[in-house]
């Protein structure tokens, strides 16, 4: 062989190694990729080849699945009450990816999740049978708050604070997600839904945080109380009425001027909302012991699951004493989902402590057996349990005799906070409005935790407020939870 062929030999035994290389490099480790890709139309066929598995409330499925007629695609997904619980169970479409517990649990619904393969799955390769999402949404309470938002925009979670159970998750304006199942007619309804400014795909309850207003109060009296900067919510504070705001010209003001708020109790500030009590008490805690204490709330949290991912509530850093000052308000840059501050009532209506709010029970497989178990959730201690005694003692003279009225329940205890929240340019749209709250039936000893916020509203300016607006919401929701 001469040394032409020779080296023409060597170099296509070359060529034909690199393509086995490359070949084995596509079928073994992009392969994976190239199965999952989006893009991948198999994917989708496999998926609603068969029903899914179901969402369920209260004992009965809010999701389904219907036969398909023509294409590739067997079945899509349905929905019953679609737009009540659209903010718990998001959408499963056959053109867009899943969201909520659809997404989450996406692998048990659709039965590729491995723990749902038996010993004969495995051998033959057959896609198990999906499994199911059992959530702790109570039905009343959960249609309690969405009627009674209405056609405002907002939101409302309820969580019972013994368990952490969340009965409800509501967002308003909400959406049918029966509209995004099926490929063919989905684009225009995803158009239409993606192009509504009051934006309806947004879960408000869990992933739009917003300034809390004076419901952060309960965060910075807890701060004072946990810290000894004063030793109960009846003592009096160092308070002067006007404040000053440190090393500026402005004067904080109170929503009533004729309210008690100069060197007024916790109980009084919190009773008539004094912005000036909580702005001074943020300075003199400082704005790292106030930071401190959000963060044990919630706040700063950024992988807060429910299972769903909440989108993480803000407490800033870094500021100057003036700013320092309108945090303890609830203003400046702090933000919270009402999750978060339905978190804060709950861990002073239990004692201090926290359990892990969660809205699924149980993950099962087809036969009902628990592939998740979550009805044991885990907790952690917040502030002590004198704190939270005092303050929800507070938090009752705001409903039996401060801004809160609207919240009273004949036969319960109930304490709020009231909370109205500026913003835009120099404070120029409409506030938001709040109220964050616990109840106790007297007859059965239930117990509820709600927060509640309404962006917008038909009301005029000057109506809106925390008790007007949102504390009716939060009425409703605890009367549902405490009737059981």
């Amino acid at each position: 062989m001469n040394k032409t062929i020779r080296r023409a030999s060597v170099l296509t035994l070359l060529l034909v190694f690199a393509l086995l290389v490359r070949a084995t490099w596509v079928q073994f480790y992009e392969g994976r990729a190239l199965a999952d890709s989006k893009d991948n139309r198999r994917n989708a066929i496999e998926t609603y080849a068969e029903p899914l598995g179901n969402i369920i409330v209260g004992g009965r499925s809010v999701t389904g699945s219907a036969a398909t007629e023509g294409g590739d695609l067997a079945h899509k997904r349905t929905y019953e009450n679609g737009k009540l619980y659209a903010a718990v169970t998001g959408y499963a479409s056959q053109a867009y990816a899943p969201t909520q517990l659809e997404g989450v649990y996406q692998d048990v619904l659709n039965g590729t999740d491995p723990r749902l393969k038996t010993v004969m799955d495995t051998v033959t390769g057959k896609r198990a049978e999906p499994g199911n999402v059992v959530t702790t949404i109570d039905p009343a309470v959960q249609k309690a708050g969405f009627d009674a938002l209405g056609e405002t925009k907002g939101a409302a979670v309820a969580i019972d604070p013994k368990t952490g159970e969340i009965l409800s998750v509501v967002s308003t304006p909400s959406y049918d997600p029966t509209s995004l199942t099926d490929a063919n007619t989905a684009g225009e309804a995803w158009k239409k839904l993606t192009e509504d400014p009051d934006k309806p795909l947004t879960n408000r309850a869990l992933r739009q945080p917003l300034p809390p207003g004076s419901t952060f109060k309960l965060v910075v009296a807890a701060a004072a109380l946990e810290n000894g900067l004063y030793g109960s919510v009846d003592e009096r504070t160092d308070s002067p009425d006007p404040y000053r705001l440190p090393g500026t010209t402005t004067d904080l003001s109170n929503e009533n001027p004729s309210a008690p708020c100069e060197n007024a109790t916790i109980r009084t500030a919190l009773q008539y909302s004094c912005n000036n009590v909580f702005a001074k008490m943020a300075v003199d805690l400082g704005q790292d012991e106030l930071r401190a204490m959000a963060e044990r709330f919630g706040f700063n949290d950024t992988s807060q699951d429910v299972p769903v991912r909440a989108y993480t509530s803000v407490f800033p850093k870094d500021m100057n004493s003036s700013s320092t000052a309108l945090t303890g308000i609830g203003q400046f840059d702090v933000t919270a989902t009402p999750l978060q501050m339905a978190m804060v009532s709950a861990a002073l209506a239990n004692g201090g402590e926290l359990v892990s709010p969660h809205m699924v029970s149980q993950v099962t497989d087809s036969g009902g057996d628990a592939l998740e178990d979550h009805s044991d959730a885990g907790s952690k201690r917040i502030v002590s349990a004198g704190t939270a005694d005092q303050l929800q003692s507070a938090m009752r003279t705001v409903v039996d005799e401060g801004t809160g009225s609207n919240a009273k329940i004949p036969g319960a205890t109930v304490g709020g906070k009231t909370g109205t929240a500026q913003h835009g340019e120099n404070n120029s749209k409409t506030p938001y409005a709040w109220f964050t709250s616990y109840a106790e039936s007297e007859s059965s000893g239930r117990e509820v935790a709600v927060a509640v916020i309404v962006e917008q509203s038909d009301a005029a300016r000057s109506e809106v407020s925390g008790n007007g607006l949102a504390a009716p919401v939060a009425k409703a929701m605890m009367e549902a939870a405490l009737k059981g």
